[in-house]
């Protein structure tokens, strides 16, 4: 980047995750640009200062009137194999790289930026409430990340993905006590953990009863 440049020409690319602390679920990041000059959306704020509709509102008009967006989906088993945090900075490495193409700088929100990225960076500690491209990404991530969990709840209704999207609710926590870990709940995470190990007690235990009983005597009168 030119440093003589002046910052009000600069394509910035706002970066945001939505999913870092549930216990189920990818975590998604989301990276958008706008052209210079005054945002082409109206209503834009940190996505958890707007209720549901809204942000589903904006989503159209964000990635309609961007000049670039990508949304990235990071996976429970790379969030497992490689830790919560890491997986942040993989996801915003891809999501970057998406936009790379029309963005001069990228523009984090929080207090790290990923490695080997394809464009200068700076890290912005409150962004998704300071900076306007941020909130874009923002509101992506999140309705991308809610989309998601509700396809998630259609396969598997009991856990309540729909209601919590996967954070640790006590209707959450009941369920994971009740049937345990699914396939796309985080094993790093310790409930989840917990959990998969209660039920693998249970299952220990019932089958040393059905033992039991299969070696018991039967008595013929």
């Amino acid at each position: 980047m030119d440093a003589t440049r002046d910052p009000r020409t600069l394509r910035i690319a706002g970066v945001d995750e939505a999913g870092r602390g549930p216990l189920a679920g990818p975590v998604v990041v989301a990276a958008v640009v706008f052209a210079p000059g005054r945002t082409p959306v109206n209503g834009l704020d940190d996505s958890k200062q707007l209720n549901a509709a809204r942000r589903e509102q904006l989503y159209d008009r964000i990635v309609e009137r961007a000049l670039a967006w990508h949304i990235e989906f990071v996976e429970v088993e790379e969030i497992d194999r490689i830790n919560i945090f890491q997986a942040t900075m993989a996801g915003m490495a891809r999501a970057i790289a998406g936009v790379a193409h029309c963005a001069d700088i990228a523009r984090i929100d929080g207090n790290s930026l990923p490695r080997r990225l394809p464009c200068p960076a700076e890290a912005w500690i409150g962004g998704d409430a300071r900076d306007r491209t941020i909130m874009a990404a923002s509101i992506l991530a999140k309705v991308a990340r809610d989309r998601h969990m509700l396809a998630l709840h259609a396969r598997w209704p009991q856990y309540g993905f729909d209601e919590h999207k996967g954070y640790s609710t006590p209707a959450h926590l009941a369920a994971l006590t009740a049937h345990g870990p699914c396939e796309q709940h985080r094993r790093s995470f310790a409930p989840v953990r917990a959990a998969a190990g209660l039920c693998a007690q249970e299952a220990d235990d019932l089958m040393m009863m059905a033992g039991s009983a299969a070696a018991s005597p039967i008595l013929i009168v």
